[in-house]
């Protein structure tokens, strides 16, 4: 009996260090990769744009794994779909940093998402790398913008239509959330600065997924025959596009009639469309699929080899992501760490390679230099660039035409570490 009691014993014993090591084991197994991020819609209203920013993720991610990965650990992919839902956008980032324990998440695409997941980011002290277009009037720490800020897309598409195509009327016609309202809010003071009366500024908001524009479209008609060279600038977002453009050639609105300069439609939204209607309608982006780089070949062939695809098209957003995760990995390497504080501290100044032939640099208010590109639609989808920058432009953070911005500036860099610094008080604060 003795002898049992001690086998039993010498049995638990070795069942409960075996169990141990096991649980060891296991923790040093997750501690073997680090794990990035992804938090786009796979489903909803957004799906046909931020599907594509998911999969560009999973790919930077191979190709950084084939090279060694990072701080010797392979990198793994947590992607989650937040469905174009905006409160759940908040609870997968919860679900990334508290659970998954992630190092970093790259993702959002409406401001109204990245508006939603920003308490959590700066709660929990992680780092999210923000790929599009915004309507600016922000800057978190925790917050890397490689989308353009208004003064990377929006300023230069009105000054080219004004001063390339006279355009004298104003037709802002936007998604009712808030990147539309504050851009066009941005707009509206920019014009009128300009000279423009309001009886020649028309704005219009639409939901989400918005379907029947007839009758917005019969009413932007009217408002461009009153002898004015009449403009469309568009802040719809997601596949309420389909049916807008649809409308316009139903009702016979050709691009040298009135011209529509979009800030959210690339080579990914007008694979889905009939271009035959659309060619000469603008777009204002930092980077098209049709810029002739070697940078830009490499990645083009990479992208369609690893999605299987020669047909698929690759687009602005997903350059931002090319270049927030090439910078997030240099940031890295140079801080030896995946701890937020270090990287984040690391990743101001740092510059890589963009798609367009030069290098971004990340700016002290966390907002990347790029440059400003104009483009006609073509016949197969893609754009022919009519205006560029001469060079990079630096991400305004806070804009110079809406009252309650024009005093303020962002420093992520101590010893100012603020985002909202009033130049006139020399405080910080006043702003989130």
């Amino acid at each position: 009996m003795a002898g049992n009691k001690g086998a039993k014993f010498l049995t638990g014993l070795t069942l409960g260090a075996s169990m141990l090591v096991g649980a060891f084991a296991g923790e040093a197994k997750a501690q073997d990769t680090i794990k990035v991020g992804i938090l786009h819609s796979l489903s909803g209203t957004m799906a046909i744009s931020e599907t594509t920013l998911k999969d560009v993720m999973l790919m930077l991610i191979e190709e950084q794994n084939k090279k060694g990965g990072l701080l010797g650990k392979k990198l793994e992919a947590v992607v989650v779909d937040p469905a174009s839902d905006w409160p759940l956008f908040a609870e997968k980032a919860r679900e990334l940093i508290s659970v998954h324990k992630v190092a970093a998440t790259f993702g959002c695409w409406t401001s109204v998402s990245r508006k939603s997941v920003l308490p959590v980011f700066e709660e929990l002290n992680s780092i999210l790398f923000y790929p599009v277009q915004y309507e600016g009037e922000e800057s978190s720490r925790n917050v890397f913008y490689t989308g353009a800020a208004p003064n990377q897309q929006a300023i230069p598409a009105v000054d080219y239509l004004a001063k390339e195509e006279g355009v004298q009327r104003w037709v802002l016609a936007g998604t009712d959330y808030v990147y539309p309202r504050t851009t066009n809010k941005v707009l509206e003071t920019y014009l009128k600065d300009k000279g423009v009366a309001a009886a020649d500024i028309m704005i219009n908001y639409t939901p989400f997924g918005h379907s029947d524009w007839q009758s917005i479209v019969a009413e932007i008609k009217k408002f461009g025959s009153a002898g004015k060279k009449t403009a469309v600038v568009s802040t719809i977002n997601g596949d309420a596009n389909v049916p807008f453009y649809k409308e316009l050639a139903n009702q016979g609105i050709k691009a040298e009639d009135i011209p529509v300069v979009a800030f959210s439609v690339g080579e990914e939204e007008l694979a889905g469309i009939d271009t035959a209607p659309l060619v000469g309608h603008l777009a204002a982006w930092n980077y098209f699929m049709s810029v002739k780089t070697p940078e830009n070949a490499d990645f083009i062939k990479k992208w369609q080899t690893f999605i299987k695809n020669p047909k698929r098209v690759t687009n602005d957003p997903m350059e931002a992501h090319y270049i927030g995760f090439n910078m997030w990995v240099k940031a890295v390497e140079k801080a030896g760490t995946i701890a937020p504080d270090p990287v984040i501290d690391s990743l101001v100044g740092v510059a890589v390679p963009n798609l367009t032939g030069g290098m971004s640099a990340m700016m002290p208010n966390h907002h990347i230099t790029k440059p400003v590109l104009i483009g006609e639609v073509q016949a197969d989808g893609q754009f022919d660039t009519v205006w560029s920058t001469p060079g990079l432009v630096v991400g305004d953070e806070w804009s110079d035409f809406l009252p309650d911005s024009k005093d303020l500036i962002s420093d992520w860099r101590a010893p100012m570490s603020c985002g909202n610094f009033n130049v006139k008080t020399g405080k910080c604060g006043g702003k989130s």
